[in-house]
């Protein structure tokens, strides 16, 4: 595809439609009827549109030109260029049906990559806090990992990557949120299940150090003092240098306990001897 494909290419687009806009020419009839307009003029017009910070006017343009003249290749640039300024104008869901349009229409095309990402950001850029439903958060990690999985050799890849870590931590971040809210009330045995899913699912997480040291303290309120020591053991083989840690060793340790892992069939009795002992058996 010609250089005014994928984002790459905006910002020399719109800088050309800024110069060809002060110039007249073409667009000194912008009020013509479309009709009356060739596929090119249109996007042209879009352009200027986009360079004026006039994304919503843009992507109605972009899609004028497939309207107007579809199966053209004008149009097909039209139709990944909507999904982009629908985004610039934080119109998420109808930025996704374009990004899915295009990927459904060319899915071999050199922008179905950046066509699939931008699909993501549409579910990613809504995730604004830990206290929002989490369905937008699934709906994102999904879509990243079809980048990464589908298109590794593309640009969108490697920000794809660091786009599902955070995500996948923010997930973390929900399970921590409900376990604390548990355990300020006392429902230790309901906190423990939060905390427990994040060591289990979201292990890789910057979340864990924290989980392990709440799980140490919902234990110990129980009386399972032997989970406590395990928890705190695991935590210190893993994030010896950590507060969480010393947080930990100081709570056992005025109670007369340490940080140790004892031999009882316990879920963090497995967890350490895999991830400590190497026992998979």
């Amino acid at each position: 595809m010609s250089g005014f494909s994928s984002a790459r290419s905006l910002a020399a687009a719109t800088a050309l439609a800024a110069v060809l806009s002060g110039c007249g020419g073409g667009f000194a009839t912008r009020e013509a009827p479309l009709e009356t307009l060739s596929a090119e003029e249109i996007y042209r017009r879009a352009e200027v549109d986009l360079q004026r910070n006039n994304p919503d006017d843009a992507a109605v343009l972009f899609g004028e030109v497939e309207r107007l003249y579809p199966y053209s290749e004008w149009a097909k640039r039209a139709l990944i260029m909507q999904a982009f300024a629908y985004h610039r104008d934080r119109d998420y869901e109808m930025s996704r049906i374009s990004a899915q349009r295009f990927i459904d229409f060319y899915p071999a095309d050199e922008d179905a990559a950046y066509a699939q990402y931008l699909l993501a950001l549409s579910y990613y850029d809504q995730i604004d806090d830990v206290g929002r439903d989490q369905g937008l958060t699934f709906q994102a990690l999904q879509s990243l990992r079809t980048v990464i999985e589908v298109y590794p050799e593309s640009e969108y890849a490697r920000s794809s990557i660091l786009k599902f870590d955070l995500a996948f931590d923010h997930l973390a971040q929900k399970e921590m949120e409900i376990g604390r809210y548990y355990l300020r009330r006392g429902h230790y045995l309901a906190a423990v299940n939060r905390f427990r899913i994040v060591v289990e699912d979201f292990q890789t997480t910057t979340q864990t150090p924290e989980a392990l040291h709440r799980l140490v303290e919902s234990y110990l309120a129980l009386g399972l003092t032997d989970e406590a020591q395990t928890a705190a053991a695991i935590l210190g083989y893993n994030f010896q240098s950590s507060d969480w840690y010393q947080d930990s060793f100081a709570l056992l340790t005025g109670q007369g306990l340490r940080p140790e892992a004892g031999d009882r069939e316990t879920w963090l009795g497995v967890i350490w001897r895999r991830t400590i002992r190497g026992e998979w058996i």
